[in-house]
């Protein structure tokens, strides 16, 4: 599902660059270049671990 998604993303960057070489470039394909891009972003970001997880984990357990 990663490569799905790092695929998504290389053909919305590829398209927002093309867009942007044309002489009038179309701006809904520009948008919806971006849109895929962050959408791809999220997707992939969803299965990072927070970076203060552990510290949160540890601080709970000297409350108690």
């Amino acid at each position: 599902m990663k490569k799905v998604f790092l695929l998504i993303m290389v053909l919305a960057i590829a398209v927002g660059l093309y867009e942007q070489t044309q002489d009038q470039p179309n701006v809904f394909k520009i948008i919806a270049a971006m849109v895929l891009l962050m959408f791809g972003l999220m997707k992939l970001s969803e299965k990072l671990p927070s970076k203060d997880s552990d510290n949160d984990n540890q601080q709970d357990r000297y409350d108690q």
